[in-house]
């Protein structure tokens, strides 16, 4: 169904000022507990803000005025026309102020014709003609022009195209309810943002027509191949956005790599389940069980699901082993740098992701360098080269053109002498004019999150970030700004693999031949060959060292005590000696799992502690005497 405004002047005019999507008109007596509550439920799955007048109207308010303002902040209004819908005078009022919304603001109306015939609703026949009947008798000497606009309004809504519940399954139809609203809603949002996502449009209508294929029956499986910082995740982003309301049910999972590698692929199989299935139907405790949970539950299922950035074989079968696991029509979208892996593992195509076109670079880069969609004639020259430099890549032209916001032609010219002079450019040295660009207290910020807080909750690390000196509520910004991180809409701190790639090398090259002689230490590698062989020094501040398959027991963990600006310590299942003389009075973060320290050293003040947390360790006493903990905000 197209979803066209009855006026299409007025349909730009409603978007950022909705506060609903969906305003659902239903007779509750007729159908609150079973098609309203269904439809509710659905959308609410799918994420749809939708508004019913039982739930959200405060007690106390008003019905009319707080009906028509929830009426007036929706993006559309569903109308269930049941069998004694027009015989409840507050339904009238409100598909009246319906009919309104929709001729003056765009509002969508989609009516739903509950087992009643739709030509009795237009004509107001049979049961309908009984009800307006009564309102006639009843506002005879008051209200007989109501009565007329309620008629007239009626009449229009049943006229529009919606759907007829007889002789059709209601999961069916609500299925398509939602997925006619999800849709409608994915193009609207991709209007909004389309200066972003310059060259996605054709991308995307290429990966539907010719590799998706939503039309043809079966399951199909399709890989997005391509290099860092070409887009995959953006593409595979703006795909789900669009047709994930057509399926039964989806689920996207990003970072896949990253997750597994942090949370193991058991979380990972969980997180693909809690989108679809019920919380008390899963129940894994080791990667068998979520094979057999995935493969069952899930092959009478209509499914897209999306795997973002994989680069293991066994995550694969951890998530999608066959096509058998999924019902007729599931779509199954992997992203990943590594086109023999989604061959060997029999996807049904692969749609090898292009550079941007000279002009789709020029058009991002100007948008992120000027605002516009296209530079100013002094800046034309000195903009097609940076272009050139990025090599069309989106990340790389996204990351330079903020870089160059508001900077005047002389800064520019600077900025581009620097790239020339570096021989044998790679895409890492046109990242990093933004980081060289940044505040010495920006650039440690920018490393440590590199390092250490990729994937955390910002609102989780705030106060830490405050205690090392970082003033986030400012510096976050500006990296933001500089589109060097992001942070998602439950407060997920994020950096493109590429520019954690940038950070990681940096510290490396800090002293690539001795890891005890870096700033940060997080690879397993590099945090046992400096604790085994007690190689640590003063320059050395943070330290993560997680569990791994291969454990040791021949660590020094006297290495510590030369570590005398040490602000992080997180150490995880790794088995290390029970005494330690001296730890760094700088640090701000303990996380030590499995701690075999009775008691923290004598000498240790842990004036700029803010958390610690040191689950089965053998603590039995932390520290003697009184100690001052002003940034103190969690102890586990």
């Amino acid at each position: 169904m197209a979803l066209i405004p009855y006026s299409s002047s007025s349909s730009s005019t409603r978007g950022r000022g909705s506060k609903h999507d969906v305003f659902i008109s239903f007779r509750g007596e007729d159908t609150r507990k079973k098609f309203t509550d269904h439809l509710y439920a659905g959308l609410e799955q799918k994420r749809i803000s939708t508004f019913r007048d039982d739930e959200k109207l405060e007690r106390g308010t008003p019905i009319g005025p707080g009906l028509f303002k929830a009426i007036e902040e929706s993006r559309f209004a569903v109308v269930i026309l049941s069998s004694d819908y027009a015989s409840s005078r507050w339904c009238l009022i409100e598909l009246a102020k319906i009919v309104d919304c929709m001729k003056k603001t765009g509002l969508v109306v989609l009516p739903v014709f509950h087992y009643v015939d739709p030509s009795d609703v237009r004509n107001q026949g049979e049961i309908y003609a009984e009800a307006f009947k009564k309102h006639e008798e009843r506002f005879k000497d008051s209200n007989e022009e109501d009565v007329l606009m309620w008629k007239a309004a009626l009449t229009e809504v049943a006229n529009l195209s919606g759907w007829d519940l007889r002789d059709r399954h209601e999961s069916k139809v609500i299925q398509e309810i939602v997925g006619t609203i999800s849709s409608e809603l994915n193009r609207r949002f991709s209007k909004t943002i389309s200066k972003d996502l310059v060259g996605i449009d054709s991308r995307v209508e290429e990966m539907l027509d010719s590799y998706l294929c939503e039309g043809l029956g079966g399951v199909r499986f399709v890989g997005i191949c391509g290099m860092a910082g070409m887009g995959k995740t953006t593409l595979a982003q703006e795909i789900y956005r669009r047709i994930s309301g057509n399926f039964e049910a989806s689920s996207f999972i990003a970072n896949v790599r990253e997750e597994t590698r942090n949370q193991g692929l058991v979380s990972v199989q969980k997180q693909l389940l809690s989108k679809i299935l019920m919380p008390s139907e899963i129940r894994i405790s080791n990667l068998r069980e979520g094979i057999n949970v995935i493969g069952n539950r899930l092959r009478d299922k209509r499914v897209l699901i999306v795997l973002d950035d994989v680069d293991g074989g066994e995550q694969l079968e951890a998530l999608a082993g066959k096509h058998d696991w999924f019902g007729l029509g599931s779509r199954i979208i992997i992203t990943s740098r590594d086109s023999h892996l989604l061959r060997r593992h029999g996807v049904d195509d692969i749609y090898v992701i292009k550079v941007l076109s000279d002009y789709e670079a020029l058009l991002l880069f100007s948008w992120r360098a000027f605002n516009k969609s296209y530079p100013t004639e002094d800046y034309l020259k000195l903009s097609k080269d940076f272009v050139n430099y990025s090599g069309g890549l989106p990340l790389a032209i996204t990351v330079v053109g903020a870089l160059l916001f508001a900077k005047g032609i002389d800064e520019w010219k600077k900025a581009l002498s620097k790239l020339k002079e570096t021989s044998g450019l790679k895409i890492l040295d046109v990242l990093k004019m933004s980081y060289d660009e940044l505040m010495d207290v920006q650039q440690e910020l920018f490393l440590d999150i590199a390092c250490f807080f990729k994937g955390e909750n910002i609102n989780c690390i705030r106060d830490i970030l405050k205690t090392f000196g970082y003033y986030p509520d400012y510096n976050i910004g500006v990296l933001m700004e500089k589109s060097l991180i992001t942070i998602d809409a439950w407060g997920t701190l994020w950096m493109h693999d590429l520019l954690q790639e940038l950070g990681t090398e940096i510290v490396c090259h800090e002293c690539p031949e001795d890891p005890g002689r870096r700033s940060r230490l997080w690879i397993y590698e590099d945090v046992l060959n400096v604790l085994k062989n007690n190689t640590g020094t003063e320059l050395i501040e943070g330290i993560v060292l997680k569990e791994h398959v291969h454990k040791t027991k021949q660590l020094n963990v006297e290495s510590l005590s030369k570590m005398k600006k040490l602000r992080m310590l997180k150490i995880h299942g790794v088995l290390l000696p029970n005494h330690l003389n001296y730890l760094s009075n700088e640090i701000c973060i303990i996380e030590w799992h499995g701690c075999p320290l009775n008691s923290m050293p004598t000498n240790f003040q842990p004036n700029k502690l803010v958390e610690l947390k040191m689950h089965c360790s053998a603590i039995i006493q932390l520290w003697k005497g009184i100690v001052t903990l002003p940034h103190w905000k969690l102890y586990q």
